[in-house]
């Protein structure tokens, strides 16, 4: 997925930068409106994520002038301006979503994934999980492998549950401080490399075939490599 960013926050737009491409997506920058609607206007992007807030052109004036000339790419609005009023004024400008700061990334990435595959039927949340020979009850909270019953502790069976709903995909650090730590800041500890190393070894000790991987400089994956 191809996203432009329209923020003129340094910090902020330097952090979506960096949290979309760990989530394997490829991402354009813009620091003010008028280059943003330049490139929104020219570029093939999936996804146009506008800050309200930001020089030479304000982002509603932004998505409705991209709207006048018959660009129909899904926009998100980023805004502090949070209230009822303001959200109706950003999706009558002609944005298909608004997202008041401050906001989860994980929550963002969500949205911008659902505006990406527009018009696509969405699949139901699977009740039982598998991979390979592995597999997990959410109902039951039951994890077996082979016929055996492995053991886990809360926040090892919420990792495996996160990995496994997103099986064969990057998970970044960053999804995972969110969604299974539920921090919405870096900690700057290892917990997470001390968390996967416990679940691999409950998980992928003792079998042939690994299911847990590591992608270097992105983050984790779970997937059948037998296949």
């Amino acid at each position: 997925m191809k996203i432009l960013i329209v923020e003129d926050d340094a910090s902020a737009s330097a952090y979506l930068d960096k949290a979309f491409r760990e989530s394997g997506h490829v991402v354009d920058v813009s620091s003010d409106g008028l280059d943003g609607y330049a490139m929104a206007a020219e570029g093939e992007y999936d996804v146009i994520v506008v800050d309200r807030m930001i020089p030479r052109m304000d982002g509603l004036s932004l998505i409705h002038g991209l709207r006048e000339q018959k660009v129909d790419t899904p926009i998100l609005i980023l805004s502090a301006l949070g209230q009822v009023d303001d959200r109706v004024k950003g999706l009558r400008a002609g944005a298909d979503d608004y997202l008041p700061k401050p906001y989860s990334f994980s929550e963002l990435l969500a949205r911008v994934e659902i505006l990406a595959r527009r018009g696509r039927s969405l699949p139901s949340e699977e009740t039982i999980y598998r991979v390979g020979d592995l597999e997990l009850n959410r109902l039951t909270r039951r994890v077996m492998r082979l016929e055996t019953d492995i053991d886990l502790q809360p926040r090892e069976f919420r990792l495996l549950e996160y990995l496994m709903r997103h099986t064969g995909q990057v998970v970044t650090r960053t999804m995972l401080l969110e969604n299974v730590w539920d921090y919405h800041f870096d900690p700057q500890t290892n917990v997470i490399d001390v968390h996967v190393s416990r679940l691999r070894a409950k998980i992928d000790k003792g079998f042939d075939n690994p299911l847990i991987h590591t992608i270097r400089g992105a983050g984790y994956t779970i997937r059948d490599s037998a296949r």
